[in-house]
């Protein structure tokens, strides 16, 4: 297993971020304008914002992120932490660096008192679906959208 170093994005991150992030939205074959993009880096950096991101390096790569947002609950007095985005460079997939991405968003939701983490995936996504078994619940809820 690789050594892998996990810390929250700094400005300086910014081209090793977006390059996850639009390998992030290939893999969900996916393309969001570029100011929405631009306005998710700005709320990952900006301290009043509930959303927060870590990468992860290994050598000096950024090879995995993970993006995640603290809420409200009606269910909780708490926030609950909704990890929003997780993707891993695919030359370094089956290392552990999914789980350690988990792992560290479950360290610091705690720490900032949420009370739970919660996320979805595809029912393709096979692999994540499996690493998702190993460390997560299935809550056995369906999700339902409209756009508006």
């Amino acid at each position: 297993m690789p050594s892998v170093t996990l810390r929250p994005v700094t400005p300086q991150d910014h081209a090793a971020w977006l390059g996850l992030w639009q390998a992030y939205l290939h893999f969900y074959a996916t393309e969001l304008a570029d100011e929405v993009s631009l306005s998710t880096w700005q709320r990952l950096l900006d301290p009043n914002e509930p959303t927060h991101s870590t990468l992860a390096w290994v050598d000096g790569k950024a090879v995995g992120m993970v993006n995640f947002i603290y809420h409200r609950s009606n269910w909780s007095i708490e926030n609950s932490c909704y990890l929003q985005d997780l993707y891993v460079d695919e030359t370094q997939r089956g290392l552990g660096i999914g789980r350690q991405l988990i792992e560290h968003v479950y360290a610091t939701a705690k720490a900032d008192s949420c009370i739970k983490v919660h996320w979805l995936t595809h029912e393709t996504n096979a692999t994540a679906i499996s690493l998702y078994q190993q460390v997560a619940e299935r809550s056995g809820f369906i999700q339902f959208r409209k756009g508006l």
